[in-house]
Parts: structure tokens; sequence; C-alpha cells
């Protein structure tokens, strides 16, 4: 029965992967809310005839926090192993990451396969590009802020 019991250490890094997760999110969801009331963004929703202003910002905040906790997660489990030594560097080379997959998996086939103009579909391709360097990296930003060096301690086990 006390191998099932969980572990104070596991619960102090559940707390501080929640802690950045709700950081990450957040500014996520205030960076979407701030760029969707720029007038490029109305060009941009118009693109996508299904979109509203409501529906970004709904779905803004649930995402942030996934790309959040993926990024809060593997910033905490693989710390050592991401180049520098800087947490808010190594935290924007994760959400860069994070980016790149995202710019993959669902600009380029939003633009090039739901648009029969190229150029257009160009155009909005790097216009939603744009939107999203300026969420990830700050995404990034602050969860690497929101990192310090007691919660890498007490993942590998150190007490400091």
């Amino acid at each position: 029965m006390t191998d099932k019991m969980p572990k104070a250490g596991s619960t102090i890094l559940s707390k501080k992967v929640f802690k950045l997760t709700i950081g990450g999110g957040m500014v996520f969801w205030a960076t979407t809310i701030a760029t969707s009331l720029l007038p490029i963004a109305a060009e941009y929703r118009a693109a996508y005839s299904d979109w509203s202003i409501q529906t970004v910002w709904v779905y803004s905040l649930p995402m942030g926090m996934i790309i959040g906790y993926c990024v809060s997660y593997f910033l905490l489990f693989y710390f050592d192993k991401i180049p520098s030594t800087n947490p808010v560097l190594k935290s924007g080379i994760i959400s860069f990451i994070a980016l790149i997959i995202a710019v993959i998996l669902i600009d380029l086939p939003q633009s090039f396969f739901g648009m029969s103009n190229s150029f257009n579909a160009l155009y909005y391709f790097l216009i939603g590009v744009m939107f999203n360097v300026a969420r990830f990296l700050l995404l990034g930003i602050v969860i690497g802020y929101l990192y310090n060096e007691r919660a890498h301690s007490l993942f590998k086990g150190d007490k400091k």
C-alpha cells in the first residue's frame, strides 16, 4: 500500500507545473485578446468566415493552458537537456518548438487547403504565424520567468 502513496516531491512538482501552466495559459489568452483587437485580425477572421472574435477568445484559454502545460512539463522534466543556463531562454526554446508544431498541424492545413487563391493563402498564413509567434513566445517568457531553481532541485531530489 505504501508504494501507491504520492511522494512529497512530486506534489510540490505538480504544484509548480500547475503554477507555470496557469501563468503561461493566462498570458497566451491575454495576448490573443490583445492581438484580436487589431484591424488586421478582423481581416484575418473575415478570411475564415466561420470565426468570430468571441470564439477566438473562448477557445484560446483552454489552448493556452494545454500549450502552457506542455511547455512547463518539458521545462521541468528535461531542464538539464535543454541548452542554455537561463530558464527564460530554455522555455523560449520549448515554446518555439511548440510554435513550429502548431504551424505544421494547424496553420498550414488551414491556410493552404482551405483557400483557392495561393497569394491569399500565403498572406493569411503569414498573418496567422505572426499572431502565433507573439502568443507562443510570450507564453515561453512568462513560464521561464515563473520558474526558479528551487523547483528544479526538488525534482532531482536535492533539498536546498
